[in-house]
């Protein structure tokens, strides 16, 4: 049996997240953490029942995961707490699935020499969805056959996301930056500046959108668009806990969702 624990458990995706765990055959909620509803049930406060598992301070966060025995930490919180939480956890030798996004690339490496340094597994992806990282997969082949047309990324998210643009939009100008050997990236514009061949990413917030993403490619006469539309949280959370799965029969390192699916 897995024991899997998860960070911002009294949020949105840390309730559903939960919710998944408990419905995954061979997984069960070892720990939860938050700021708030400290000494509260998990489960109720996730509207499960009562699941015995009571929600821990930050604070005491690699105690709390030694003495019940946790395999792996799920954790969609911020980027500022998340680069605390993971070392953490991994100095237990729990394993690591990180779906949180706005990291700098001074935070990331401090996640990464951490998996590195206990000798734990660790996956870090903008987007956890199993379409999204198939959406990856069809840019980097259109993107082959593609390379003159403009590129234009947009993204839409609810008016709550602290980050933007999103980490999902970010990987996908990565992946067509890669295919096509480097471009330049322009968010959004204002004034007379004429077009380069840049990829160009623009945000919107709004609402309770929860998560839509588009790639135009405009040629000459035509266009072509690659989309992709979150309908709930659900696509996220069910993903992570696959990757919990997956990740805690992996050898030690980091892996990506292309390696859990495949791809």
């Amino acid at each position: 049996m897995i024991r899997a624990a998860v960070t911002g458990a009294s949020g949105r995706m840390g309730k559903l997240i939960i919710s998944n765990i408990v419905a995954f055959d061979g997984m069960e909620l070892s720990a939860a953490f938050d700021l708030v509803n400290i000494g509260k049930d998990a489960g109720e406060t996730a509207q499960l029942g009562n699941l015995g598992v009571l929600i821990s301070d930050v604070k005491d966060m690699e105690h709390v995961l030694k003495e019940s025995s946790t395999d792996v930490l799920i954790d969609f919180t911020i980027a500022n707490a998340t680069v605390v939480n993971a070392p953490n956890a991994a100095s237990a030798g729990v394993n690591l699935v990180i779906g949180t996004t706005g990291f700098s690339t001074e935070q990331k490496q401090i996640i990464e020499t951490a998996v590195s340094k206990h000798g734990v597994a660790g996956i870090i992806s903008p987007n956890f969805s199993v379409g999204v990282n198939v959406f990856f997969k069809i840019l980097a082949e259109s993107s082959k056959y593609l390379g003159d047309f403009d590129i234009e990324i947009i993204e839409a998210h609810h008016n709550k996301k602290k980050d933007a643009p999103s980490g999902t939009a970010m990987k996908a100008a990565d992946v067509i930056s890669a295919v096509l050997g480097g471009k330049d990236y322009v968010f959004g514009r204002q004034g007379l500046a004429p077009r380069k061949k840049e990829i160009g990413i623009h945000a919107v917030r709004g609402g309770d959108i929860v998560g839509d993403h588009t790639v135009l490619f405009a040629g000459d006469g035509e266009r072509i668009e690659i989309k992709h539309q979150a309908h709930s949280r659900q696509a996220f959370a069910s993903g992570a806990v696959k990757a919990a799965a997956w990740i805690c029969n992996a050898d030690p390192g980091m892996y990506t969702m292309e390696d859990i699916l495949g791809l």
